[in-house]
């Protein structure tokens, strides 16, 4: 991992270079979490590009990237490590004809007990360990880049499993004992602003809010990420897409939206936008149907608004 992070605008810039650009305010965080050694928690709206700040922030300190998904019933066991019960089972059959030759030369029930105790503790070592995304954080021969992505989707208990690792970079495993991290990790959470995530997560992290950006950052987003798109359809596009943000919706487009909308329009060969044109590939930006139709109510007086200008 990069050790040297000479400043704010170091990240910026090297953020830019990758085609993801943010304002002061995330760089600053990015900043503090390395050189504090703190967890992130970043929220905000679908689609803003939260998980993608994890991806620039591990290119950017040349660090692996590694995820945690999180969902509904997620657990410890789906988190952290599995045993390989298939592998075990196959042991076991294997060392069934052995047990009485291992048994055969003790005195008492005592001795045999303590020796099939000995072969149930190597039952539970690193051979039949199954490491997932957690463990492999903090075993990793080299700093990471951990993402814990949507935690909001995840239960109030692995949300309180978490708490060790976020403040001790370590997890406590039975069987194994108190794993801690051989390089401490660069730890991101994500949130989509689902559940109200607990004030003891909150404490142990850093906070980032990003919303859904203003017109002149949206319109350097698409110059970055599509820069075929002409300079003028461009500017039509994110003055649009913050019209619609203006509106009682139940899904505002995000940053994403408006990104496959462009690239849309350039394969559509588009130099400006049309009623027509915007009511065919409406569905690029709006996924609910009553949201659309609010949509396509707005188009005639927000063109008579632009052409107005």
């Amino acid at each position: 991992m990069k050790t040297r992070i000479d400043s704010v605008d170091d990240v910026m810039l090297s953020f830019a270079r990758q085609g993801y650009i943010c304002d002061q305010r995330t760089a600053l965080a990015v900043y503090l979490a390395a050189q504090l050694h703190k967890p992130v928690l970043v929220e905000g709206p679908p689609g803003v590009g939260k998980t993608e700040l994890a991806k620039a922030a591990a290119a950017f300190l040349e660090a692996p990237l590694i995820r945690l998904q999180c969902y509904e019933g997620l657990d410890e066991s789906r988190a952290l490590y599995e045993w390989k019960y298939g592998k075990q089972l196959l042991y076991t059959q294997l060392l069934r004809d052995k047990l009485s030759g291992t048994l055969a030369d003790t005195d008492s029930l005592e001795e045999s007990m303590r020796r099939l105790g000995d072969l149930g503790e190597a039952f539970y070592s690193d051979t039949f360990l199954e490491p997932r995304p957690l463990l492999r954080a903090l075993r990793a021969d080299e700093p990471v880049v951990l993402l814990i992505d949507e935690i909001d989707k995840a239960d109030q208990e692995f949300e309180a499993f978490l708490l060790e690792l976020l403040s001790d970079f370590q997890i406590s495993i039975p069987e194994l004992g108190t794993v801690r991290a051989r390089h401490q990790p660069l730890v991101f959470l994500t949130s989509n602003d689902q559940r109200e995530l607990s004030d003891a997560l909150k404490r142990r992290c850093l906070h980032l809010y990003i919303p859904y950006p203003d017109a002149p950052l949206e319109r350097r987003i698409l110059a970055e990420r599509v820069p075929e798109l002409d300079e003028q359809l461009r500017d039509q596009l994110v003055d649009f897409i913050q019209h619609l943000r203006e509106q009682d919706m139940k899904k505002l487009p995000a940053v994403s939206e408006t990104l496959d909308w462009a690239r849309a329009l350039v394969l559509l060969h588009a130099d400006s936008l049309e009623p027509e044109l915007v009511e065919q590939t409406l569905t690029l930006v709006l996924k609910n149907e009553q949201d659309a139709e609010l949509a396509r109510e707005l188009l005639p007086h927000w063109f008579r608004a632009r052409r107005a200008r």
